[in-house]
Order: C-alpha cells, then structure tokens, then sequence
C-alpha cells in the first residue's frame, strides 16, 4: 500500500502533463501501425508461399 502512495504523486502529474498525453497518443498510433503492418506482412507471406509452392510442383511435374 505504501508503494502505491509513492507511486500515486508521480502518475498525477504525469497525467496533467501534456506532453505525457501526447507521447501516450503517438505510442497507440505507432502500435496500431506495427500491428496493420504485421497483418499485412502474414497476408503476403501466405500468399507468396503459395505461390512458390505452386511453381515448385509445376517443376516437379515438368521434369
């Protein structure tokens, strides 16, 4: 209990500063970027296996 008390002063002004808001709001728009990035990353790397997968047995099956 007397660790959050020490804490609790600092996280208050944290919270008022507006600096700290707007490091908070680029860090979420950062994060929701990393994460489409990722998405879209697996989305391709699916479908570029798949592709490569397919020219493999097309040359297999050509041999």
């Amino acid at each position: 209990m007397t660790v959050m008390r020490a804490w609790l002063p600092a996280l208050q002004r944290l919270a008022r500063q507006q600096k700290a808001a707007t490091s908070v709001e680029y860090c979420l728009i950062i994060s929701m970027i990393v994460l489409a990035m990722l998405v879209g990353f697996q989305a391709v790397g699916s479908t570029t296996s798949s592709m490569w997968n397919n020219v493999s047995s097309k040359v297999q099956t050509a041999r």
